[in-house]
């Protein structure tokens, strides 16, 4: 079954960063290694579900024209309206996912650490969701812990097929650690992905 919120409202009720985002080399690596990852320069308007305190979401910041974040626990939303507070195109919202969603159409979407909590139905629903809201030649970044975790519906690795699967999304960049997948992709509808180094021109 999908993870419910009450897990989240938890684990934010006894620490501000349970995770260690702002405090482990990991989380700050992964991060660094998310935005390194993307092939534009700039992009328009993104799309980032479950932006837990926000770090992510600042780094988005300055490689997006605006940035849309939703997050479903009270406070985690809270904590990420602070960090971005600075941000005049960062929009943080409390909203969850995928019973609601946003009106597009979004250059980038990032599903980061957020498809392995969904049961069958509702990542099915993630996915056909983040296809949909794709703008022509959109990009779908999705980053995911590959250790087993008691809580989660599903494994990182998991999630990876079945985002691999999508109709419309071809990878443009493989990421493999054993402790993590990043993987990139663009929507087929604009002609296919084009290679950074031919698009600046050097090929």
């Amino acid at each position: 079954m999908t993870v419910d919120g009450a897990y989240f409202d938890a684990m934010y009720s006894s620490s501000d960063d349970p995770w260690g985002f702002r405090s482990r080399w990991y989380e700050r690596r992964k991060r660094a290694l998310s935005t390194a990852a993307l092939t534009r320069e700039r992009y328009g308007r993104a799309f980032e579900p479950g932006c837990a305190i926000g770090l992510l979401t600042g780094d988005l910041a300055s490689r997006c024209d605006r940035v849309l974040a939703w997050e479903g626990s009270a406070e985690a939303a809270s904590l990420a309206r602070e960090e971005s507070a600075g941000a005049g195109n960062v929009l943080v919202q409390r909203a969850r996912i995928p019973a609601e969603w946003p009106e597009g159409p979004f250059d980038l979407v990032v599903l980061s650490e957020l498809l392995y909590y969904f049961d069958d139905a509702d990542l099915a629903s993630v996915l056909g969701r983040t296809r949909g809201s794709l703008g022509p030649g959109g990009t779908v970044l999705a980053v995911h812990w590959r250790h087993p975790v008691p809580e989660h519906a599903r494994s990182g690795d998991d999630a990876h097929r079945a985002l691999a699967a999508v109709p419309g999304l071809q990878r443009v960049v493989e990421h493999v650690e054993e402790d993590f997948l990043l993987d990139l992709y663009q929507s087929s509808d604009a002609g296919g992905p084009v290679s950074v180094a031919r698009a600046g021109g050097l090929v």
